[in-house]
């Protein structure tokens, strides 16, 4: 096993290290790992578990005829945007302006950008795109955000936030700004609410790629799976510590409440 600890530069040499290893099967997490092990092999199958659009990532050829030695499953971003800015809205009605933070260089940064614009027309929301590349640019990012009443953070998930996910969920808090992620992970760091794929549901499923492939299957015959399990989470404490009430309409509808 090799982790980046928060460092997606990292991803190529810890690639290089497990293919010297020589394995049957490489498991990989994030858009990032799994374009760094596929740049490390052409040979040793790989299994994604997160990935969010593994066709326009150039992962592979196609979700139903992968063809090459990369398979596994996606995280499936279409609509997720759109759907979490809805349920900020719902949450905290009286939200009139977003904090977009993103990461410029994520290979799919562009086109969710890009989703949460054609979103927040919709909702009659302002939205204001900060950047940051790596965890030292938070900081600023932060400080370049508008902060005041009415103002919530969305950050559009990508490796690197992701792995830094403590310290942006400590700089929304310590803001005051309501966040809303992709990731159930966030919101047990201490965002307020996230929508989308379970991460957990998507590491089981691996398994399942593993086993066939080690039963002699070819990961170019096994079409990418999109996720069929979806989750919304909410952090009452989070709530309470910043002053806000949900509705009970939306706690109930919740897959899982921190209190």
């Amino acid at each position: 096993m090799r982790r980046s600890r928060g460092q997606a530069e990292l991803f190529p040499r810890l690639a290089a290290e497990l293919v010297q290893l020589k394995p049957d099967v490489l498991v990989v997490s994030v858009t990032e790992a799994a374009l760094a092990a596929k740049t490390a092999t052409s040979t040793i199958p790989i299994v994604m578990v997160s990935v969010p659009d593994p066709v326009a990532a150039g992962l592979v050829a196609s979700l139903a005829r992968p063809g090459g030695n990369v398979t596994g499953l996606s995280r499936q971003t279409t609509d997720i945007i759109s759907k979490t800015l809805q349920l900020l809205k719902e949450a905290l009605p009286e939200t009139t302006r977003v904090n977009l933070l993103s990461n410029p260089t994520d290979p799919l940064g562009s086109r969710m950008v890009g989703d949460a614009k054609d979103a927040a027309k919709l909702l009659n929301v302002q939205l204001k795109i900060v950047e940051a590349r790596t965890p030292a640019e938070l900081e600023n990012a932060f400080s370049a955000m508008q902060v005041d009443r009415g103002t919530a953070l969305l950050a559009v998930s990508g490796a690197g936030f992701y792995l830094n996910r403590a310290q942006i969920v400590g700089l929304s808090l310590r803001k005051r700004l309501p966040s809303v992620f992709q990731n159930r992970e966030f919101v047990e760091a201490g965002g307020l609410l996230s929508y989308g794929p379970s991460t957990v549901a998507n590491y089981r499923r691996a398994a399942f790629f593993v086993d066939r492939i080690l039963k002699g299957a070819k990961p170019s015959d096994l079409p990418v799976e999109q996720p069929t399990t979806f989750e919304l989470t909410i952090n009452l404490k989070t709530a309470k510590a910043l002053g806000l009430t949900i509705p009970q309409s939306l706690l109930l509808r919740a897959d899982q409440v921190i209190e």
